[in-house]
């Protein structure tokens, strides 16, 4: 059978597995298998690509932040961060819609999961919106579309993954999601406000700057925690994996020793949901390293860039479409899935029309981030929607003005690529060759 057979062949029963409702893990893994047997290769092959997915040192951050976010939780620093965004923007029209975007634009800020936020501030802020007469679509809407920014925003586990498998700084791409991140959170605060003046939806009191000050200084130990992630990985004093496991330390501290309000008892619980939860992506990503080499394998890289390049030799162009396929992977596919899957051919595709690493990654990254609010796959939209007691489809459909929002600056960063890239331009340099 010929390269294109096979590949065709390795789709095909992909897409019956998926049809056949059977989790995506298995199906990579199946159909991978499916193919490597008949192309009479050793099984050792598969053995080899699941090994070298997962043997990387970056990745051990995933777990740490994964960890990090449950401490967060749980150790009540997710209701000092409510307490801060409340004092400063809750005064304004459509208040509490504010400090639902402000809130997990600190929250991802800490724990690089958008999964945890949507749950975790979800089911604080949902119910406190629906008691004060938000939409129930909107609330829910706002609210997933905003947990997003916990793979934008640093730390994210994406860049985490992203950098592992790319060999792109990590650094540089947490620095780079600052100026997309924030744009997101500005755009969704002003649809928020337009949303608030066209449903004459309520604001919070304004706050005294006394009562502002207590607040802060309240949240204030918590605040250090980007400083402890950021600072080292950006100075180069410590790997992204050793940042992360010194802010689980730190947060450690917070829970027993600042705020005292968490049972060592209880520690156990956390760790082995974190163990679990991270086995269950380790799997998935191991899966998706077999499906990943045999594409390169079978030289599909140079088969689809070639194919883009057939219909486009433009940046815009590429990018387009590029943006266009992440969308649709998005819809069905895991994002760590799809890059770890995908990244031979966006090293190739970005290295035939000169797009710069750091620049590839953040826009794959933003896109793919949607698929978190698109269905079927959708987690966060999934997560929110049954806090919110909602259809996933209606609450999808209260989506779409935000999508179209998000999909705006990754258009304005594709444009106009210093946007993205001025940052880490000057915080991480050895990031960009001379």
């Amino acid at each position: 059978m010929n390269t294109g057979g096979l590949l065709l062949l390795l789709l095909i029963t992909f897409v019956v597995m998926i049809v056949l409702k059977i989790p995506i893990a298995y199906s990579l893994g199946l159909s991978s298998v499916l193919v490597i047997a008949t192309m009479h290769l050793p099984i050792t092959s598969a053995v080899n690509a699941m090994y070298n997915s997962v043997n990387s040192f970056s990745l051990l951050a995933v777990p740490l932040f994964m960890l990090l976010a449950q401490l967060m939780d749980k150790g009540g620093i997710t209701d000092r961060l409510f307490a801060i965004c409340d004092a400063f923007v809750g005064h304004i029209r459509g208040g509490l819609g504010h400090v639902n975007v402000v809130i997990s634009l600190l929250f991802g800020h800490l724990s690089g999961s958008s999964q945890a936020d949507a749950a975790g501030i979800g089911s604080m802020i949902i119910p406190a919106m629906q008691k004060a007469g938000y939409d129930t679509g909107f609330t829910v809407a706002i609210t997933c579309c905003s947990a997003t920014l916990g793979v934008i925003i640093p730390p994210s586990v994406l860049f985490v993954v992203y950098g592992a498998m790319s060999g792109a700084s990590i650094g540089a791409l947490f620095i780079g999601g600052f100026v997309p991140g924030f744009l997101i959170a500005l755009f969704q605060c002003i649809y928020t406000y337009r949303m608030a003046v066209k449903h004459n939806y309520p604001c919070g009191r304004r706050y005294t700057w006394k009562e502002r000050g207590l607040a802060t200084s309240k949240a204030l130990p918590v605040i250090i925690l980007p400083v402890i992630i950021l600072g080292g990985t950006t100075s180069g004093l410590f790997t992204a994996t050793e940042s992360a496991a010194i802010a689980c330390m730190y947060a450690l501290f917070l829970m027993f020793v600042v705020y005292r309000n968490y049972h060592v008892k209880d520690l156990p619980k956390l760790l082995v949901k974190t163990a679990l939860d991270f086995s269950l992506s380790m799997f998935a990503v191991a899966m998706a390293g077999i499906t990943g080499w045999l594409i390169a394998y079978l030289n599909a890289p140079e088969m689809i860039c070639s194919a883009i390049l057939s219909v486009t030799h433009s940046y815009l162009g590429v990018y387009t479409l590029l943006v266009l396929f992440m969308l649709f992977l998005g819809t069905f596919m895991s994002p760590i899935t799809a890059i770890i899957i995908f990244m031979p051919i966006l090293q190739k595709l970005g290295a035939m029309v000169g797009i710069n690493d750091i620049h590839m990654g953040l826009v794959v990254v933003l896109t793919l981030s949607l698929g978190m609010v698109t269905p079927p796959y959708g987690s966060c939209l999934l997560i929110t929607a049954q806090i919110g007691k909602i259809k996933p489809v209606e609450a999808f459909r209260s989506c779409i003005p935000i999508i179209g929002l998000t999909l705006l600056v990754i258009f304005i960063g594709i444009l106009f690529p210093d946007v993205f890239l001025f940052l880490p331009r000057i915080f991480v340099p050895t990031a960009f060759p001379a």
